[in-house]
């Protein structure tokens, strides 16, 4: 009670002196965050040092994120980070005034009092994170009028009361996280059926009670974990639990619950940890039998009976109610034509799915990703369908379970241009705890293919490989669309073989033969193991980073189709991540110069047009094949082994590197002629480099159909000796 009258105090002085703080030039968002900053108790780490009320907007102070909002582009605050700074205060109700804000990240410092109502009137918020507190009081019923909240965050803090059942109308919703607090009753019904794309829900540890609801069971989105433990839930397990996806892991631990555990779906997926604790369980996977039910025989003074009963005979019934043979007869043939339709309407049904999957394929078979579309009679609706395809991203989306970072962390953390190209910049992050990553930047284009996006990506996502650069995460908004990978320290094959090495000393035969082996397999992987057999279409030796060993790893795989669907190709790039500087020196790296402009094939597959790394067919076909692929590695291989560049001069023209190599082979020149000075040095491992070189050549082959697959290549380069 106390807190909300200081709340209501402070909302009271900032419109006191509302035209004071006009006078000075502050802007109406300024005037709210200053009504926080005079909540503020305590900033030991003088994270609001910078937040004076003579600026003319609020934009450039520490944990503040602004955009440009309508015709007149005004600056207003869409996001307030400021995690893990040790602040102590309240949270006011005067920042229910800003109207645009998307996201609140306020975690892991020592803010005290309650949650205030008014805070719920910034109707644009998508996420809240206030984990890691001393909250208290209630969950306001207010948060059911955030209708674009998809990220709530309040665990660890002293919240109490029941979760209230308002929750349900927040239907974006996919992460709900209320663990280690105080909430008691039970669990408001029809969460599963009004929360449909729920990715997280953690309830552990709280005072809940109460059944099970068995409408959980729908939330099919779910991914990781349903958190349940150490509450107070009665009854039995619902068997709809077992409808959750089978990956998901079920923690019932530590309650009350009771009965046979149910042997279906995800339940039955899960060990006796998912299940301890509850003394009244039993059945597997615990080792506690059920008790046997008991039989006829074992029930005392059972009456007599009599025979049981029958039914009358079809000849009684025939007789009976006046029906001929010949209409009996006319009934089952009825029946079994009736059964024909539809066999024959199901049968139409799957032949109208094979024709849409052959269409798709046709249209995307090379493409790093894409969902099908499902059969045309009876598919799920999607989200596609269900929401609208304009829906932001409130935070990173992780591809491999979590990741420790946040969107706001990412937006602030130091930022070190390494390059540009057609589908956007790409940056070296560093985050607080001296994190790397590198994130790409696609623009804002593409806002009404989120869904297309997501498919594509959580596709190229699955793509894991020792020699792939893995993508972690993405985020997606209407003016925002990020690509988060790890990064890779030592630059590129490029750099190292043509006169910006990243270590101190050239490329060597035996690390040349190591980054031709590991490329190999990683291509070989792209083309076999997965599902769509899926081509790069851009493989080139900027594309080929180098790790702290010199292991290779591919780049940009799918970033072509990606770029395609966000508009990356053709936008402005504006927004900037953190603070950029481009002319730091980050040891060897510098500012990457742009590349040549870059298009699309018509099944999205990024190319560099005139590039000496394309196959020959690719200016004759739309269709790009796995053999494009194979062109691009074999010429990466003749780079390797003569250390010069895709196009050679000779005297006053320049020769392409592939034709060069087969004029030296057809005039018979020395072997030293053709390698790079280096490699000359160690002739001695002649037989090796013949061995990479008569593989190259047949990567290079002028018809597609006569190029080894990259699978056969790699088996062949596995048997060239040398250490990988």
């Amino acid at each position: 009670m106390a807190s909300r009258f200081i709340n209501e105090f402070l909302l009271w002085v900032v419109i006191m002196h509302l035209s004071f703080f006009n006078v000075l030039g502050i802007n109406r968002d300024g005037v709210a965050l200053i009504a926080f900053k005079t909540a503020i108790l305590e900033d030991p780490q003088g994270s609001l040092g910078n937040w004076n009320a003579s600026d003319e907007t609020p934009c450039a102070w520490n944990g503040i994120i602004c955009t440009q909002i309508g015709d007149d582009k005004e600056l207003r605050v869409v996001g307030i980070s400021i995690p893990k700074k040790q602040l102590v205060g309240i949270i006011p109700s005067v920042l229910g005034a800003l109207v645009y804000l998307h996201r609140v990240n306020m975690r892991h410092n020592r803010l005290n009092g309650s949650l205030p109502r008014e805070l719920f009137n910034a109707g644009r918020l998508q996420s809240l994170f206030f984990n890691g507190n001393f909250l208290t009081g209630p969950l306001p019923e207010e948060v059911g009028k955030l209708r674009y909240l998809q990220n709530l965050d309040l665990s660890s803090n002293s919240f109490v009361g029941i979760i209230p059942s308002a929750i349900n109308n927040c239907t974006r919703l996919r992460r709900l996280v209320l663990n280690n607090n105080n909430f008691s009753g039970p669990v408001p019904r029809g969460m599963g059926n009004s929360l449909p794309i729920l990715q997280q829900l953690d309830l552990s540890y709280n005072l809940l009670n109460g059944s099970i609801p068995p409408d959980l069971g729908n939330l099919t989105h779910l991914q990781s974990t349903l958190k349940l433990s150490n509450n107070f839930f009665t009854g039995s397990i619902p068997a709809s639990l077992g409808n959750l996806p089978e990956k998901v892991s079920i923690d019932l631990t530590y309650n009350k619950l009771t009965g046979a555990i149910p042997q279906n779906g995800a339940l039955a997926n899960q060990g006796p940890t998912a299940f301890l604790e509850n003394p009244g369980l039993c059945g597997s996977p615990l080792r506690k039998p059920c008790p046997t039910p008991p039989t006829s025989s074992s029930i005392p003074n059972l009456p007599n009976l009599g025979p049981p009963h029958t039914g009358p005979s079809v000849e009684m019934v025939t007789k009976s109610k006046g029906l001929s043979r010949g209409a009996i007869v006319a009934i089952a043939i009825g029946d079994v034509a009736g059964i024909a339709l539809i066999s024959l309407i199901f049968l139409y049904c799957y032949w109208r799915a094979l024709g849409c999957q052959d269409k798709e394929s046709t249209n995307e078979e090379s493409t790093s990703g894409g969902r099908g579309r499902g059969w045309f009679c009876f598919r799920r609706k999607d989200d596609s369908e269900v929401y609208s395809e304009n829906m932001e991203q409130a935070d990173l989306v992780a591809l491999d379970g979590h990741v420790s970072y946040d969107l706001d962390e990412l937006l602030r953390a130091s930022a070190f241009v390494l390059g540009k190209s057609g589908v956007g910049i790409v940056y070296k992050v560093v985050l607080e705890d001296g994190l790397t990553l590198a994130v790409r930047r696609l623009g804002e284009g593409g806002s009404q293919r989120f869904k297309e996006f997501q498919a594509e990506v959580e596709a190229i996502g699955r793509i894991r490989h020792c020699n792939i650069v893995t993508l972690r995460a993405y985020y997606w908004s209407v003016d925002e669309k990020l690509l988060i990978y790890d990064y890779i320290p030592n630059g590129s094959l490029a750099a190292a073989l043509h006169g910006k090495p990243a270590t101190s000393s050239p490329l060597l035969w035996a690390a040349r033969l190591k980054i031709a082996k590991s490329v190999a397999k990683g291509l070989a992987h792209i083309h076999e193991c997965s599902p769509k057999k899926y081509i790069h279409g851009d493989l080139k030796p900027t594309n080929i980073l180098l790790g702290l060993n010199m292991e290779p790893y591919i780049a940009d795989f799918g970033l072509g189709r990606l770029g395609s669907i966000a508009g990356a190709l053709s936008t402005r790039q504006h927004v900037m991540i953190g603070t950029t500087h481009p002319e730091s020196k980050l040891g060897s790296e510098t500012q990457s110069a742009p590349v040549p402009s870059m298009g699309l094939t018509a099944q999205g597959i990024l190319m560099s047009p005139g590039s000496s790394y394309q196959a020959p067919e690719v200016s004759k076909t739309l269709k790009p094949t796995q053999k494009w692929d194979v062109y691009s590695f074999g010429v990466i291989l003749l780079e390797l082994l003569s250390g010069r560049c895709p196009l050679v001069q000779v005297g006053s023209s320049e020769m392409d590197l592939v034709r060069w190599v087969q004029v030296s082979i057809e005039e018979k020149r020395p072997l030293p002629d053709v390698l790079d000075p280096v490699l000359v040095e160690e002739l001695h491992k002649e037989e090796e480099i013949l061995g990479v070189l008569k593989i190259a050549l047949g990567c290079v082959q002028g018809f597609p159909e006569r190029r080894p697959s990259m699978k056969h290549v790699a088996e062949l380069l596995e048997k060239v000796s040398g250490p990988i």
